[in-house]
This record gives C-alpha cells, sequence and structure tokens, in this order.
C-alpha cells in the first residue's frame, strides 16, 4: 500500500537513478580563497548579496560542494577551492514521499536543489533542540557530511507520521523507513 502526498505516488522515487555528481571528495586542488557566496537557513544561494535566480546553476553550484574536515563548505573543482558561507545546512528538504506504513514504510525527500534521497542509514534523520526555546531543528544526511534542514511542513508531515517507540529505555516519537527508526522527539 502507498500513501501518498501529491498527485503521483511515485513522483519522487522516479528521480532516484540516474544522478551523477562530480567526484569532488576525489578531487584535491589547492585553497584559492572565499567568494562572496552565502547560503541561508531557507535554502537561498546569494552572491554578492544579490539571490540567485537561475535554478539551474544552484543546481551546478550544489553538485560541486563539499564540507572538509576543517567544518568548511568549499566549492570544488578540480583547479580550484572556494570557501562559501553557509548560515546552517546547505540545502533545506522541501517535500515528502511515503511509500507503506508504519515500520514497513520508506520515505524520500527531495531538497530544494531537487536532489530525491531515500531515508535510510546512510540517510538518517536528526533532529537538534535549542538549549533556551526548546524548539526543533531536524535535518536530513544528503551526501558525504552535506545536510538538509528539514522544512517546517515537510517536519509536520512526518510529525504526523509519528509513532512512539522505546528507544534507549526512552519513550520517543519517530518514523520508521526502510526499517530504520528515526527519533523526531521524546514525548512529555
Amino acid at each position: 500500500m502507498t500513501e501518498q502526498l501529491g498527485s503521483d505516488p511515485f513522483r519522487l522515487a522516479a528521480q532516484l537513478s540516474g544522478k551523477n555528481l562530480p567526484p569532488v571528495h576525489q578531487w584535491n586542488p589547492d585553497y584559492c580563497g572565499d567568494i562572496d557566496l552565502r547560503i541561508t537557513r531557507s535554502g537561498v544561494w546569494i552572491y554578492e548579496n544579490s539571490p540567485i535566480n537561475r535554478q539551474r546553476l544552484v543546481k551546478l553550484l550544489s553538485s560541486v560542494l563539499r564540507l572538509d574536515e576543517d567544518g568548511e563548505y568549499y566549492l570544488v573543482t578540480p583547479v580550484e577551492k572556494l570557501r562559501v558561507h553557509v548560515d546552517d545546512a546547505p540545502f533545506v528538504a522541501v517535500e515528502l514521499e511515503v511509500h507503506g506504513r508504519e515500520t514497513g514504510q520508506r520515505l524520500l525527500l527531495r531538497t530544494n536543489v531537487d536532489e530525491v534521497v531515500i531515508v535510510d542509514r546512510i540517510h538518517p534523520i536528526r533532529v537538534e533542540e535549542d538549549r533556551i526555546s526548546g524548539e526543533p531543528s531536524p535535518y536530513l544526511m544528503i551526501r558525504d557530511g552535506l545536510e538538509a534542514l528539514i522544512s517546517r511542513p515537510v517536519f509536520y508531515q512526518l510529525a504526523d507520521l509519528a509513532i512512539a517507540y522505546h528507544q534507549n529505555q526512552e519513550k520517543v516519537m519517530g518514523v520508521w523507513s526502510c526499517g530504520d527508526f528515526f527519533c523526531l522527539g521524546k514525548t512529555s
């Protein structure tokens, strides 16, 4: 059984195959400096204080984005390495597709740069809570240390799917995907 969010229950699933990204993890160019490029918490790419409105350009740039061991984000080509500023996470998860139910379900998320990821052990969901406000910030691992902040509407959809589960001797709420449980928060 497929529960669908949207008109075509397999629209995102069809986008999973055939996405070849450049092998940025294999490239070792010299650091060339900073570029006046910033990725906001809402996923807007800003170059020299102006939003980049060409989605194809944003997708191209995102394909050569890398998070290095120093905790900094870089645009990387075989010959250049330029540091960019990322306010939170470089991507935003903006759409959810659900296949199946409860422990047998499979969750697919699409980012603002049209990468589609199945939530699983390699692409887990994690939630951080603000120490002061308690406000949750949910994230999805996209690739090679690059995460997507899960948008509020998508997080609400995940919360609607959440079930209670005992994890580490605590009762938590979370979702299942690909046979694994992902905690969204503790129960009161």
